[in-house]
């Protein structure tokens, strides 16, 4: 890699739903020094890009000033799949899906990014610093706002055709109705198991109002964001209204059929991709991992019952940004 003293560090960037999360990462994928900030409800694309651009610079400034030296490469991680004049797959930002991400990074940093699909990046991130390191054949699977899986075939992360490899929101889940897909605007699998649907369904059934708020000791600006650990009782702030309804399971009837069914379409899609992939590790990460204990124990069952040669299910190694270290390692491999 083309690290140096001049040139010792890179920077990363993931845009998520919510906020934008930027860090500085040495060679080894030591976080330096790290921002983040939610930008409003209804802030374009534009202004989106164009304050992670401020931002950016002054974590460079900061990161040269502290450290010395200067920026070798950077890697973005961004929902949706990233072509170089738009974004498919991303229609929760208005304006994400006719920009032209990289050429608005570069014009503005200097520097020609490296970018990726989020849940792709987050697998980078497990197969070289995580959970997934040694096993040629794996699957993360991405439990948050929305939910995707990356497939790790012969060590790397595969793309498919159209890099929408692993884009498991868009499975079909019920057989006899009219298939109404991503072409009729929906995600069948996401409106059932992803944090938004339960959050979503828990406020119609139990009175749960959806709430959106940091998650407890989440990492905050100059610190650096959580690298590791188990799942634990944390939270991503795109799933308060989520955690909610878990909670609820344990007394309320309602909130419990509700994530029982959830749970079950879960199970069934990661056992079929099981059968197919044929992987050694599931790992599973995201906001939803708050509810570990809940949503684990389902999966184990579903595969050791269904999959001729039933994986290992683990969380994922990377508690909180995931996708953030994994612009990381795009940007040490772009160097090599």
């Amino acid at each position: 890699m083309r690290l140096n003293k001049r040139h010792p560090f890179v920077l990363g960037i993931d845009f998520g739903g919510t906020k934008v999360a930027l860090a500085t990462f040495d060679g080894e994928g030591t976080v330096l020094q790290s921002d983040r900030y939610a930008f409003a409800v209804g802030a374009t694309a534009d202004q989106i890009v164009t304050a992670a651009i401020v931002r950016a610079k002054a974590l460079i400034e900061r990161t040269t000033r502290i450290h010395s030296g200067g920026c070798a490469a950077v890697g973005v991680s961004s929902p949706g799949i990233v072509l170089p004049d738009r974004v498919l797959l991303a229609p929760n930002v208005p304006g994400w899906q006719e920009l032209a991400l990289a050429v608005q990074l570069t014009a503005g940093l200097g520097i020609e990014p490296v970018v990726g699909t989020d849940v792709k990046a987050a697998a980078v991130a497990e197969l070289r610093w995580g959970s997934l390191v040694g096993h040629d054949h794996a699957i993360y699977l991405n439990l948050g706002t929305g939910i995707a899986a990356a497939l790790v075939v012969n060590g790397s992360v595969l793309f498919g055709a159209n890099g929408a490899a692993g884009e498991l929101a868009y499975n079909l889940v019920d057989a006899e109705a009219e298939w109404l897909g991503v072409h009729a605007g929906r995600a069948p699998l996401e409106e059932v198991v992803s944090g938004k649907a339960i959050g979503d369904r828990g406020a119609q059934l139990t009175g749960v109002t959806p709430s959106v708020g940091p998650p407890s000791g989440s990492p905050s600006s100059g610190a650096a964001p959580a690298a590791a650990g188990s799942c634990g009782a944390t939270w991503s702030s795109t799933e308060p209204s989520a955690r909610r309804v878990f909670q609820l399971a344990r007394t309320d009837p309602a909130a419990q059929q509700l994530i029982d069914h959830a749970l079950r379409h879960l199970a069934m899609h990661v056992a079929n991709l099981a059968i197919a992939v044929d992987p050694s590790l599931i790992s599973v990460g995201g906001g939803l991992m708050g509810a570990a204990d809940s949503i684990l124990p389902v999966l184990q069952n579903a595969v050791r019952a269904a999959v001729p040669f039933p994986p290992r299910i683990v969380p994922a190694h990377f508690r909180y940004d995931a996708a953030l270290h994994g612009a990381a390692a795009m940007a040490l491999d772009s160097l090599r």
